[in-house]
């Protein structure tokens, strides 16, 4: 009795000092859906996707918070809802069963007097644990912004409430302002965390720590570092072994043209190597190279479930145009795709459960100058001759833009090309299959080729709806489906009215295991 009385008092204390700030947040939540709700009506739907994740309105960029949670899927991104621009960070929402049927849910973070930067999502018993940057503008003339490490924690998936002794790291070693992006994972009795940072003079680089309860944190080491040639800063980091190796996946910014290679605003790209979890010293056995070879394609995360690796990103990049912008709208993701290692490549392939999306299918020959006609949403499995030209023309019915995907056996090479020599182009060398697996949506296109050694995404903006025409010497076996929608928005009945209570009993449990740890 003496227990619950004191746990009764303090949970009256805490509710009590805590109420004005919850309410506040409650009051905030509903507003902001209340305004999501009035500004959905207003987009213009000719761009929006019918099967990869987008804001409901607003910005969108980085995936956050990739996690599986009580028998779910959970992504979370970079949001701004109030305008088709970037501004103060939140966190929008979605939950999945299966990677591909999408559901939107309340958005999770919104910014204080910090921004929500990017950040992870791992389970900590029965709780689900978001580890994010802390973005402050300062009054300082240089540097004007500080970032530091955030905790937000939830028992439901839903209602996230901030770790109340934030940050639970306040500075780079050398005391950079750039310091984002935690990755966290587990490894045995340890939580591990890589972080995005640069240096003194300006080389990215990213920095190793580890912690017993993710609330205190220890500096390990430096896991990877700019050179000079590899850019000033290093980006939204993952750490991650597959099949033997080990995956140092990140971002980095300031990257020279070199040829075909590092074409976009900034890239994503990956190195190879080895780790000891003694030393906390990754040993780059291959050095970076690029992961996806299209023109959109920026910050990605990864999971790992039932011994698979599923890989995300941002469909988007960095200063270029925005042609959803007008609609009120900015931003989309890939699609969730399952990667794994042969030799000194990481291989991607679209998840299993894409193919439940299937309907309408079509098998037969598309011979020179013929074309197919599908509605906002494709899949095509085109198989041709390799030692013979490759040229497939993707177009909105009523114009718009458009794309050609080749493939020149003279200098194999597999080609995007959305006009005005914006043209990305890579090697391929096929390792089994030959066939080209292409994904159209409303507003982009995906390419997989052959084992997926070689993926291109690209946003693409029709007209209409679309048509792919063979402009290829050949003839080439195709088989074709229409894909069904697999995002479901949040209704007007979906509500934020529970919050109060699962802070309330959030809070209660944090007294209980306080008391009893």
């Amino acid at each position: 009795m003496a227990l619950l009385h004191q746990l009764a008092i303090s949970l009256c204390l805490v509710v009590a000092v805590s109420s004005q700030s919850s309410q506040d947040l409650e009051s905030a939540k509903a507003k902001l859906k209340e305004y999501i709700a009035k500004k959905r009506a207003d987009i213009n739907p000719r761009y929006r996707p019918h099967y990869h994740i987008a804001p409901p309105v607003g910005w969108m960029n980085d995936p956050n918070g990739f996690s599986y949670y009580k028998g779910e899927y959970h992504m979370f991104y970079q949001f701004y809802p109030y305008n088709a621009t970037t501004g103060p960070i939140h966190w929008g929402h979605s939950s999945s069963p299966n990677l591909v049927d999408w559901k939107e849910l309340p958005t999770a973070l919104l910014p204080d007097k910090e921004q929500c930067f990017s950040g992870s999502g791992v389970v900590d018993g029965d709780t689900l644990v978001l580890m994010y940057t802390a973005h402050e503008i300062t009054n300082a003339s240089a540097p004007i912004y500080n970032e530091t490490q955030f905790l937000a924690m939830s028992t439901d998936g839903v209602n996230f409430k901030k770790y109340e002794g934030n940050p639970v790291l306040a500075s780079a070693p050398n005391g950079s302002p750039d310091f984002r992006d935690p990755k966290v994972w587990k490894h045995e009795n340890y939580w591990y965390v890589v972080l995005g940072s640069k240096t003194d003079d300006n080389k990215g680089r990213v920095l190793l720590y580890r912690s017993s309860d993710l609330k205190s944190w220890e500096y390990l080491s430096v896991i990877g570092a700019s050179n000079g040639t590899m850019g000033y800063m290093w980006e939204c980091p993952d750490f991650f072994e597959l099949d033997g190796k080990f995956i140092l996946l990140m971002s980095p910014q300031g990257l020279e043209a070199q040829g075909d290679r590092y074409k976009n605003t900034h890239q994503t790209g990956y190195i190879i190597g080895s780790f000891n979890y003694t030393t906390f010293e990754f040993v780059h056995e291959v050095e970076f190279q690029e992961i996806d070879f299209g023109h959109d394609f920026y910050a990605s995360q990864t999971i790992d479930k039932d011994g698979k690796r599923y890989m995300v990103g941002w469909f988007g990049m960095w200063d270029v145009p925005y042609p959803e912008a007008v609609d009120g709208w900015v931003g989309t993701l890939t699609l969730i795709r399952e990667l794994s290692l042969v030799g000194n490549r990481i291989i991607q392939k679209p998840v299993e459960a894409m193919t439940k999306l299937r309907e309408q299918g079509k098998t037969g020959a598309l011979p020179p100058n013929g074309y197919i006609e599908f509605d906002k949403t494709g899949e095509i499995i085109v198989n041709g001759t390799l030692n013979q030209k490759i040229e497939l023309l993707i177009e909105g019915k009523q114009g718009g833009g458009k794309a050609w995907l080749k493939w020149d056996p003279e200098v194999g090479k597999v080609i995007v090309d959305r006009g005005s020599n914006d043209i990305r182009q890579v090697e391929w060398s096929p390792i089994g299959r030959h066939s080209w697996r292409i994904f159209l949506d409303a507003s982009s296109l995906e390419l997989f080729c052959g084992e997926g050694e070689v993926v291109f995404s690209s946003r693409v903006f029709p007209t209409g709806d679309w048509r792919v025409t063979n402009l290829s010497p050949q003839t080439l076996d195709v088989e074709t489906y229409h894909l069904k929608k697999s995002i479901t928005a949040m209704t007007n009945g979906s509500s934020c009215r529970d919050i109060s209570f699962s802070l309330l009993v959030f809070t209660f449990m944090m007294i209980l295991k306080q008391h009893f740890a």
